[in-house]
């Protein structure tokens, strides 16, 4: 049952909350915060929400997700858990997320709730918009850095939020089409969206949106004090192309399973934090 419960609350899935951390890490003050909890209560609350969001998508995509080889086994579309009991969880899920949100700023709670007003407009609709289903998934980024910004008292700089906004949008936009390429034919039996774009647009949004990556992330290492950020440049660019790479070979275009499962692009990742943090807290 526990594994159940695990497998519903996409815990795996909270490896992207870890979003809201960039702004001090960034910025330098991550070591500044010695309050554990003070620095975890934000984190424990976006966790809560999105796990919250995530279930009820299940709820939406219930019988999209019989068509889909690794979706149908999700404990809502396997029939392991009843409708009625996920929404329960995720309205528990959502009070406890508000309340914690409710001890940090005002703005972060608003940020919050409008995280999960896209995520529930995304999965009642939204996704199966061409286009608008990418830049929804790209708010749900944006809204975990600026919530990580206020939590933590971090500007936000525009070079950071240009390079998180396209990341994003590559991101997606390599998702879809791992989607596309995987699904074939029965694509629109799962997601609507798929068929609305025509062939290369998708190729063309990964291509257009990495290399606008590449650009932004490299003027934001410029602007920065340590010229150790300057070598992590190359890092991403490797990222980026392994990302291509691995969407391209036909493997999963989940940015949490690609991190995860994809050996180079973990150690590519552990070497980026590594450095930018010897760049920024080692002087």
């Amino acid at each position: 049952m526990l594994l159940t419960i695990v497998r519903l609350c996409r815990v795996r899935q909270w490896l992207k909350n870890l979003m809201l951390f960039f702004p001090p890490f960034l910025g330098g003050t991550l070591l500044f915060h010695t309050n554990a909890i003070q620095m975890l209560l934000p984190f424990g609350a976006f966790c809560l929400a999105s796990s919250a969001t995530y279930i009820i998508n299940d709820v939406f995509d219930k019988e999209n997700d019989h068509h889909h080889p690794d979706k149908s086994a999700r404990p809502i579309a396997s029939g392991q858990i009843s409708v009625a009991a996920a929404l329960m969880f995720a309205s528990a899920l959502l009070f406890c997320s508000v309340l914690l949100a409710w001890n940090i700023y005002g703005a972060f709670l608003l940020l919050m709730v409008a995280y999960c007003t896209v995520s529930v407009a995304y999965s009642a609709k939204l996704k199966d918009i061409v286009i608008l289903d990418l830049f929804c998934i790209s708010a749900g980024f944006l809204l975990r850095l600026q919530a990580g910004g206020v939590a933590f008292n971090v500007a936000i700089s525009g070079w950071l939020f240009l390079s998180v906004f396209l990341l994003s949008l590559f991101l997606s936009a390599g998702k879809r089409l791992a989607e596309k390429q995987r699904l074939g034919d029965t694509a629109t039996d799962h997601r609507m969206a798929l068929i609305g774009y025509p062939q290369g647009f998708l190729e063309g949004t990964m291509y257009m949106t990495g290399g606008s990556v590449l650009v932004t992330y490299s003027m934001y290492a410029l602007t920065r004090h340590s010229s150790l950020l300057l070598y992590s440049v190359p890092l991403c660019s490797f990222g980026l192309l392994r990302y291509i790479f691995r969407i391209r070979s036909g493997k999963s275009g989940d940015p949490t399973d690609s991190l995860v499962r994809d050996v180079p692009l973990l150690i590519v990742g552990m070497v980026w934090v590594a450095l930018v943090g010897w760049g920024i807290y080692g002087r």
